[in-house]
C-alpha cells in the first residue's frame, strides 16, 4: 500500500527516453536541431525560462500534424523501461496518475493510451492548426509553456493528496514546494540542478516504485 495518493510524471526524458521538441527538430536540417536542442538544455537546466524558448523552437520546426503523429508512435518505442509497469502498479494501489508535461498534447494521448491512461490523464500543450496541418504556434494560454505552468496546472487539478512527483528538468523541479515529494528522475539526463531541489533521486522506475512505497 503506497502512502500517497496521486503520481504525477513528466514525460520527455522521464517516461519516455527522447525530448519530443527535440525530435521534431531533427527532422529539420542540422543547425536548426542543433540550435533547438541547446534551447531546450538551457530551459530544462534552469538557464532559460521555458517561456524564452517555447515558441521560438516550435515556430523555427514549424511541425506538421502528421510530424506530430509520428512523435507519438516514438515516443511509445522509447518509453523508459519499466514506466509502463510502474504506472499499472500506481494504478492497482488506487492512485490517480496523471502526465504533467511541456510537451505536445497531441503526441502524449497516444502513449497515454498505451500505457493504460485516458486522455483525461494527460495535461500537456495544445498547438493550433491550419486547415492543411500546419502549425500556428500555441493554442491559447498553454500554462505548460511558461515558468511556473507545472504549479498552476497541479492547484487547479486539486488531486487528491499526498502526491508524489517525479520529472527531469526545471519546470519539474517547480512543483517541489507543492507537493509531499519531489523526485528527480535522472535515467535518462541528470541534472544537478533538479537533483538539488529534490527530495530524492530516481534512476530507474524501479527506484519510483520505492519512492511510491510499492516495491
Amino acid at each position: 500500500m503506497s502512502a500517497f495518493k496521486s503520481l504525477v510524471l513528466d514525460v520527455d526524458s522521464t517516461v519516455a527516453a527522447i525530448e519530443g521538441i527535440d525530435w521534431l527538430a531533427e527532422r529539420r536540417d542540422a543547425a536548426t536541431a542543433a540550435w533547438v536542442a541547446d534551447l531546450t538544455r538551457r530551459a530544462m537546466d534552469g538557464a532559460l525560462p521555458i517561456e524564452a524558448a517555447y515558441e521560438r523552437r516550435l515556430l523555427a520546426i514549424a511541425p506538421t500534424r502528421a510530424e506530430v503523429a509520428s512523435l507519438a508512435d516514438a515516443y511509445i518505442e522509447a518509453l523508459v523501461p519499466g514506466a509502463a509497469e510502474t504506472i499499472a502498479r500506481a494504478q492497482g494501489a488506487g492512485l490517480d496518475v496523471r502526465l504533467l508535461s511541456g510537451g505536445l498534447h497531441e503526441a502524449i494521448v497516444p502513449m497515454a493510451r498505451h500505457l493504460g491512461l485516458p486522455e483525461s490523464a494527460v495535461h500537456a500543450v495544445r498547438v493550433a492548426w491550419s486547415a492543411d496541418g500546419q502549425c500556428l504556434g500555441l493554442d491559447g494560454d498553454a500554462p505548460l509553456a511558461r515558468s511556473g505552468g507545472k504549479p498552476a496546472v497541479l492547484a487547479r487539478l486539486a488531486l487528491a493528496s499526498p502526491v508524489l512527483a517525479v520529472g527531469d528538468g526545471s519546470t519539474d523541479a517547480d512543483l517541489a514546494p507543492h507537493v509531499a515529494r519531489f523526485v528527480a528522475f535522472t535515467g535518462v539526463v541528470r541534472r544537478p540542478a533538479v537533483v538539488a531541489a529534490a527530495a530524492g533521486e530516481a534512476r530507474t522506475f524501479d527506484d519510483v516504485l520505492h519512492h511510491l512505497g510499492l516495491a
